[in-house]
Formats: structure tokens, sequence, C-alpha cells
């Protein structure tokens, strides 16, 4: 989409938002001309909590072993409270210019174009969608992990039309994370008392058991998994669009990303915490891989049903931002095209209508299936985790906030405010650069011993 196109859209909708206030206010319609949003803390700390609590907990404890008992928390610490800070600074990006009256910015391009506009928001929109994609293809491997029989389901939940009607499966998928995790860190606690000790040690694996490139290069991907672990600040301005106000959505979403990072890191830490002192050096990629046939195997069976319920949530949460970006542009580009723009509604007994649109209905499909195919063509569930997590950290959770944040509050150049975002900004790259470093060399390895369809822990 040009930025002409996107200019229109803003203009579009900010001309039916003056509208309506001359009309009066309306307990149907937001400011803005759309129905009116019903998203509370709650939901929003659902919607954050499906997004961020997903496969990345489960190589926690690799991440931990290669860090050691010192670096490896730390670290998870760090990345927490970085992507807590610049997601605050995001929030307050959701609005242009007056933060209650102020022109929404539907999605996080949206928010780039209103503060940034120009080259910078096509590359934020390059990252943001590859990153989605990406998103989708290491759910898919994690689950697969778990049940391959996901396809169907997965097909059927991609027509929810927008996050607005997500919500319920958000909050499903959230109480299924935590049930999934809880398993795992008991589990955790029941091998550390077998093994009559906690393993490990204070720098993580050592040279020996792999040798000294190992070291280096594993040790740098393992940031790279803990930063993916903490990734969602690419669908936050989405999330943010569902909140009702007043209060402030800025003030809502505060709240809500507090709750969220602060019960993700306490599960985090306690899940990698435990998967490490469980197993030491030989932590897998997978935490709920490790315990291989352990009894009662029941318990197994129900992580991992929990597992493709919470990534199945997951995965509608991140593809939402993508599915919408895609329609909305064909529906720009065809405007004439009955097969692109045509609502057909569908009688479901005791429910509303269903309004089926054909395009959405087939691209949602081809997309599913093609993720799916791709991530079983590519197994390698920790290096893409990985990488993941390295190449969307400082582009969408601290560089574009950053950058946003300053335009927004007119924050002035070389202030000492100015200077500390900014090395907030190179630290986090340098960070960034040398993560996926160590996971694409992880994958280099990997393709040594490649074998389609088979997943590599």
């Amino acid at each position: 989409m040009d930025d002409k196109g996107a200019s229109k859209n803003h203009i579009q909708s900010f001309d039916v938002s003056i509208d309506l206030h001359q009309q009066g206010d309306s307990k149907c319609f937001d400011d803005d001309g759309r129905l009116k949003r019903t998203g509370t803390m709650w939901t929003a700390s659902a919607h954050i909590i499906t997004a961020v609590i997903g496969s990345g907990v489960l190589s926690l404890a690799w991440a931990i072993a290669q860090l050691g008992w010192i670096a490896g928390p730390a670290v998870m610490i760090l990345f927490s409270l970085v992507t807590y800070y610049t997601s605050i600074l995001l929030c307050a990006c959701y609005r242009t210019g007056d933060p209650d009256n102020g022109k929404r910015n539907y999605t996080y391009m949206d928010a780039v174009h209103s503060n940034l506009g120009g080259f910078k928001v096509k590359l934020c929109g390059l990252v943001q969608y590859l990153n989605l994609v990406g998103v989708a293809i290491g759910y898919t491997i994690a689950s697969s992990i778990s049940m391959v029989r996901q396809l169907k389901v997965e097909i059927i939940f991609s027509q929810i039309p927008d996050f607005h009607q997500l919500w319920w499966l958000s909050i499903l998928a959230a109480v299924m994370s935590f049930t999934y995790s809880t398993i795992g860190l008991g589990l955790g606690i029941g091998k550390v008392i077998e093994n009559g000790g906690i393993g490990g040690s204070l720098t993580g694996i050592n040279v020996g058991t792999v040798t000294q490139a190992q070291k280096v290069w594993r040790s740098l991907q393992a940031l790279g998994d803990i930063a993916f672990a903490y990734s969602y600040s690419m669908i936050l301005i989405e999330i943010q669009d569902t909140v009702k106000s007043p209060p402030r959505e800025s003030k809502t979403m505060k709240k809500a990303t507090f709750i969220s990072v602060v019960v993700t890191t306490f599960f985090y830490m306690l899940c990698g915490c435990f998967g490490y002192a469980a197993f030491g050096d030989s932590s897998p990629g997978n935490l709920l891989t490790g315990f291989g046939f352990y009894n009662p195997y029941w318990l197994l069976d129900i992580a991992n049903a929990a597992i493709v319920i919470h990534l199945i949530g997951a995965y509608q949460v991140y593809c939402q931002p993508l599915f919408a970006f895609v329609e909305n542009y064909a529906a720009e580009r065809f405007p004439d095209s009955e097969f692109v723009n045509k609502t057909i509604q569908v009688p479901i007994p005791g429910l509303s209508n269903y309004k089926l649109n054909l395009f959405r209905s087939v691209w949602r499909t081809i997309f599913v299936i093609i993720t799916t195919l791709v991530s079983m063509l590519l197994p390698f569930f920790n290096d893409i985790v990985g990488l993941l997590g390295a190449l969307g950290f400082w582009p969408l959770t601290v560089y574009f906030p950053v950058e946003m944040y300053i335009i927004q509050k007119k924050i002035p150049k070389w202030s000492p405010k100015w200077m500390c975002l900014h090395l907030l900004s190179i630290a986090c790259l340098i960070v960034t650069v040398a993560s996926a470093a160590g996971s694409v060399a992880g994958i280099i390895l990997d393709l040594q011993v490649y074998k389609p369809f088979k997943t590599i822990y």
C-alpha cells in the first residue's frame, strides 16, 4: 500500500469522526465511527499472555543451560524490563496528537505512518508482516512437536473475522498456556527431587561438552530464544484498538502490559530455572520432550493437548494483523470484485448470522496450508525460535517504538532523554545482530543432519 493510499484512509477515518461528533455522542459507536469497543484490561492481558507465553517458554531451560545460573536469569529479567518499557512507549503512540481525542492508529503500521512516515512505513510493514509469517511457522513447528493433527482446526479458526471476536479464544489459550507451563514446572520439580539435587552450573554448559565455538554460538542463540519469548510488540497496537474508553486506552494498556509481563516473567523464571535444575547441561530445546516416557503418561498427554490448544489461539492472535492487511489491500485494489468484497449471511441456529466472505475464506485457508507445509520442511524448532526472536526484537520491540515516542512527545534532539533512548536502541541492535548470527550458525549445523518432516529439538 503506498503512502497516498494510506493517507487517504486516515483522512476518511478522521472525517467520519467529525461527523459523529456533530451528531452527538452515540452509545453504539466510538469517536471514529466504528462500533463501540468493549475490550478491558483483562481481555487485553489475555491477548498479550496468549501471544507471549507461547512456544518460547519451552525453550527457556535450554537457553538458561547455555548461559548458566548467573547470566540466564539476569538476561531474562533484562529482556522483560526492556520489553515492558518499550511497550509503554508504544502504547503512547496509539493516538496521534491528543492522547484522549487524537486520531486513532488501528495498526502498528498506522502508528509508524502517523509518526514517522516515508520509507520507514514500508520498512516497518516488511519487517512486521514477515515476522508474523515467521511466528506462524514457528508456532506450527512447536505444535507439530506435540500433535500433527491441527491443520483442519487452524483453517476453521482462521475464519474468525478480527481481533474483536477473538477474545474468547485468547482467554482459553491463556488458560492452556498456564496449564502446560504448570505441568512442565511440576515435572521439573519432580525431576529435581528424583535426582536428589540441582543440576547446572554458574556459567552454563561447559567447553568440552561442546566446542568453544559452539559455546559462543549457542549462548548468542539463547539470547534470541529469550527475546522470542517476550515478542508481542508487533501486535500491541492491534490489541490496544480493542480496548474501550474511558479510561484512556494507553492507561488501560499500561496496566495490561504490566500484569502480562510480570505474570509471564514469573512463569518463565519458574519453568526455565526448574527445567535447567532438572536436566542441567542436557536441557532439551523443548522442555516437555525431555521427560520422554515419564509416568504418569496422561499428564504429558494433557500438557501436549494444552500446547496445541494454546498455539492454535496464539497462531490466530498473531495472524490477525496480517489477515487484515491483505484483505484491506485486496478490497482497495479490487473495489468492484464481488469475490473480494461481497459478504454472504450464513444463518447459524441459536447464534447470529456468520458473515462469509469468499476471498477471506480462500486466502486464509491457503495461508494456513502453506505455513504448515513450510514448518514441516523447516523443523529446526530451537534455531527458528532464536532467529525469529532476534529479527523481530530490535526493529519492532525497540527501534520503532523509541523513534515514534520521540516524535510523539517532541523530545529535543541531544537532550539527556533523547540520548538515553538511542543508547538503549543501539545496545539492543547489537544484541539482535549477535543472537541472529548465533541462530544462523545453529541452522547451518542442523542442515548437516537435515531430514524433511522430522523435527530437530
